[in-house]
């Protein structure tokens, strides 16, 4: 396995020197930082009155925001492997974050969830591992989730960063956000991206900044917890301080690459891994592991060279764009056989042009928290989800109902149809898998309660408590 992957980097490095065009010191920097688990309103720029995001709103104003932004996946792992690998999840097979709560056969589940892999495969070829050959040095700081352990190929230094750090050995305690000193995890992080870029300086360079911000269990900073008990309109200050605390960060990483000159090279996106919690996204409906908007809509903004500074662009995205959009804006190209499913935006971004319509696929055959199988199709302002559960179909109209509280897939039965047909093309020409057969492990005592968010047409009403009570329309 390792030999092959030696001879698969070798034909990466000679394919990427022989396509790439221009000098290695003449390429835009990258700086791609994500957030996990931040609701699409959880920043000012995107919506919030309560919290406060001063460097991601100047980030906005000083690039393009998409407000259309969606995940690939509705939690944490498979959208980061989206994210690296520009494909969808049946192209890498990642699907959720691998344990005993999520695996097949779990006396939670109702029906047998599909396999899904802890990493991506050997053979996936990352964003790091193109950037890479083309004169890039590459650096991660913060929570890799696609595979354990400090070395070997399907951690970062084997998928093509030459450095990384992470916090911790994966986990969600509470003293994930404290490092074994007692230090802000996040600030300990920055501080090691800013030193690294530093180090790093005159030569191109890929960093990669996936925060453990702001996911639960909190444990924010005093000061930023008290500010927000304070305010009125906060119903949860502990959420509210550790977004301002990542905001914080992002203004450093900003701060440093402004204070080395190296502004007008660099290129900078900021989004999230999925969703926020349920209680961060009203009024859309759902939320994390749900492929309702509340699940899968995140915030999203890009500033750079060549790029329209406070525009707002309704164009829907998903992280897999990312891929193809930084090796247009670097120009750096893919070697042959590195196909990626995602869409270059470079076009919206400089205003160059438009991009293609097309329709937008989501595949979660999987569990996680009261989540359940689940498959989705968006083709302009129609939305089609399929539960594997309940064998049923949602249909939606986002524009005119955004929260997806009217299901018109019997009154428009015809569109549903139409919509199902190409969801099903689309499961079958990506290989993805599609579960249905009865869990004989199946225990409705433990079994969590889950309403029609996770489920389909059968109960609950999918209402969301609004908590940024004056959050800008979706």
């Amino acid at each position: 396995m390792m030999h092959c992957r030696f001879l698969r980097l070798s034909v990466l490095v000679a394919a990427c020197f022989s396509v790439s065009t221009g000098r290695a010191e003449e390429r835009l920097n990258v700086v791609l930082i994500l957030a996990d688990d931040m609701g699409w309103n959880d920043a000012g720029f995107s919506g919030s009155k309560v919290i406060d995001t001063p460097n991601l709103n100047r980030l906005a104003a000083e690039g393009t925001v998409f407000a259309q932004a969606c995940a690939s996946a509705p939690n944490c792992a498979p959208t980061r492997a989206c994210l690296l690998t520009g494909q969808y999840p049946p192209r890498h097979g990642v699907y959720t974050v691998v344990d005993e709560r999520h695996a097949p056969g779990s006396p939670h589940h109702r029906i047998l969830a599909a396999e899904s892999r802890e990493s991506m495969p050997t053979e996936s070829v990352t964003l790091a591992e193109v950037l890479k050959p083309a004169g890039y040095v590459t650096g991660m700081f913060g929570m890799w989730n696609l595979g354990r352990g400090r070395s070997g190929p399907t951690t970062p230094t084997g998928q093509g960063f030459d450095e990384f750090t992470e916090p911790k050995e994966l986990g969600f305690a509470k003293d994930a956000y404290r490092d074994a000193a007692g230090r802000y995890s996040p600030d300990v992080l920055t501080d090691g991206a800013l030193r690294w870029m530093e180090s790093v300086k005159g030569r191109p360079f890929f960093l990669y900044l996936p925060f453990h911000d702001v996911h639960a269990p909190y444990d924010p900073k005093p000061e930023l917890l008290a500010k927000y008990e304070a305010r009125k309109g906060v119903a949860d200050p502990a959420h509210a301080a550790t977004v301002e605390a990542m905001d914080a960060n992002v203004g450093r990483v900003m701060s440093a690459i402004e204070a080395s000159g190296a502004a007008r090279r660099t290129l900078v996106i900021f989004t999230s891994d999925n969703g926020g919690t349920r209680q961060y996204v009203a009024p859309l409906r759902g939320g994390k592991g749900t492929l309702y908007q509340g699940g899968v809509r995140v915030p999203a903004v890009v500033r750079g060279p060549g790029i329209k500074a406070g525009r707002v662009s309704q164009v829907p995205v998903l992280s897999m764009d990312w891929f193809p959009t930084v090796l247009a804006l670097t120009g750096v190209k893919a070697p042959d056989g590195v196909k990626a499913d995602g869409l270059d935006l470079a076009p919206v971004l400089t205003g160059a042009g438009k991009v293609p319509g097309r329709d937008l696929f989501w595949h979660f055959p999987c569990y996680i928290g009261g989540g359940g199988p689940c498959s989705a199709i968006r083709s302009g302002d129609w939305k089609l989800i399929e539960f594997f559960e309940s064998k049923t179909t949602e249909l939606y109209h986002l524009a005119d109902d955004p929260g997806e509280q009217r299901d018109l897939s019997e009154s428009r039965a015809e569109m549903a149809r139409a919509l199902l047909e190409r969801l099903r093309a689309w499961q079958k020409a990506t290989s993805a898998p599609c579960p249905g057969e009865p869990n004989p492990e199946y225990d409705p005592k433990v079994a969590p309660r889950r309403g029609r968010e996770e489920r389909g047409k059968g109960g609950g009403n999918g209402q969301t408590k609004q908590t940024n009570k004056e959050s800008a329309k979706p």
